[in-house]
């Protein structure tokens, strides 16, 4: 079997690897293990293959899995589903009033039952801005 089969193989393998087990360790040596093939496809000898393979797996665990380990650790600054309303203008449709200053507000094209915040009154057609999501009821504040 011609060299770079194999380490095709031991690439394919590592690579496998970490599908399978989403380590971040064993893609470099995946990496490395594609490089010494291509190594081996362009007739280099087997001090070499094995020495392109040691460097490259040096160099991806050095440089890229840092940055990934580091991407995979950020929390997602994606917003969604309710989350996304806070901070978002909405204008009242019925008077925030009475003791709990309920009324409803339209937010993104839908009405929404909305309690105020603060102590005064809210009329019709003004303006506020989304505070909180309390389940089906938005909370705001001019």
């Amino acid at each position: 079997m011609d060299a770079w089969i194999v380490w095709l193989l031991v690439g394919v393998g590592f690579g496998v690897g970490e599908v399978l087990t989403l380590s971040l360790f064993l893609g470099p040596f995946a990496v490395g293990g594609l490089g010494a093939a291509a190594a081996a496809g362009a007739g280099g000898g087997l001090a070499i293959q094995v020495l392109v393979f040691a460097v490259v797996t040096a160099l991806v665990f050095g440089l890229v899995r840092p940055i990934a380990v580091r991407h995979l650790r950020q929390p997602s600054s994606t917003r969604t589903g309710a989350a996304a309303l806070v901070g978002r203008t909405a204008v009242v449709t019925s008077a925030l009033e009475g003791p709990d200053l309920m009324g409803q507000v339209r937010l993104d094209g839908e009405v929404w039952t909305a309690r105020h915040a603060g102590l005064e009154p809210v009329q019709p057609g003004e303006v506020v801005t989304v505070l909180e999501i309390n389940g089906a009821t938005v909370v705001v504040s001019d």
